[in-house]
């Protein structure tokens, strides 16, 4: 082989991470995913979408670092170096935080896409964390995907929000645009499971879910505490004690880079009467 031929370096994969419906955990899944990557050695960089909002940087626990933004380097106003937050426990994983003051129209296909095609060229995985919905904001972080994670409670509602998404991940992305490109490779990560409550019927079971939305399933992520704790110090919740959530998430990162690995629902073992009874008295 010449020596002035190079082999061509694979460049890094767009994951997105959607929802129709708010409030399923999109941010808490992106933070997760991404910091789960990171430590396994993939670098990693973590995009908030969700402009006007900026939720990402505040479980991330890096809001107080916040100088330039994902609208500043689209607008030109910054490069995109000086925008990267480096996460100060993982070497590997950067955040890209978006604007509180801008609105969704800020956010142009063609800023996004150079963004994006820089990224790829440093990092292994980009994971944009998608704002609720369908509509601008939405369709440009799921518009450049390779993959997407589609995030949903088993509540009729939100699955069928999921439904309309997925839609438009075989519509309106460029892979869909493009004669004989692949799709978008979707898979939905059911969180918020609780088992009690689906036997009770007030929630859907996981065959219900994957019967309505077609997709291979990821992963399971049980209800559990450990979640809104993470969020509440700034960590990932795969970074903060060890959690049936932590696990959950754990395996599913292993499943989306391809392990084998066995489907369990887990769930936070429940204080017994006495020891609530104790630690009431203490």
């Amino acid at each position: 082989m010449s020596k002035d031929l190079k082999l061509e370096e694979p460049l890094g994969r767009v994951i997105v991470v959607t929802s129709g419906k708010g409030g399923v955990g999109k941010t808490t899944t992106s933070a997760a995913v991404g910091a789960e990557l990171a430590r396994r050695g993939h670098k990693t960089v973590v995009i908030d979408f969700d402009v006007g909002l900026r939720n990402l940087d505040m479980i991330m626990g890096c809001e107080r670092r916040v100088v330039f933004d994902f609208i500043n380097v689209i607008q030109g106003d910054a490069k995109l170096k000086q925008a990267l937050i480096r996460d100060r426990r993982l070497e590997n994983l950067s955040v890209l935080p978006t604007s509180q003051t801008r609105d969704k129209d800020a956010l142009t296909k063609e800023g996004v896409e150079r963004v994006l095609e820089e990224l790829r060229q440093e990092f292994d995985y980009i994971i944009c964390d998608s704002p609720a919905g369908i509509e601008r904001g939405a369709q440009m972080a799921m518009h450049f995907a390779d993959e997407a994670i589609v995030v949903t409670n088993p509540e009729v509602s939100s699955v069928r929000d999921s439904d309309r998404v997925l839609g438009l991940l075989n519509s309106i992305t460029e892979r869909a645009s493009k004669t004989g490109a692949e799709p978008v490779k979707a898979q939905v990560l059911i969180t918020r499971h609780d088992k009690s409550r689906i036997d009770s019927g007030e929630m859907m079971t996981v065959e219900d879910v994957l019967e309505v939305l077609a997709v291979p399933l990821l992963g399971i992520i049980p209800e559990s505490p450990a979640v809104l704790r993470a969020s509440n110090l700034g960590v990932p919740v795969v970074l903060d004690d060890p959690s049936a959530a932590a696990a959950a998430y754990e395996d599913a990162v292993g499943r989306l880079i391809g392990e084998q690995i066995e489907m369990r629902i887990a769930a936070d073992p429940r204080r017994g009467l006495l020891q609530r009874l104790f630690r009431r008295a203490v």
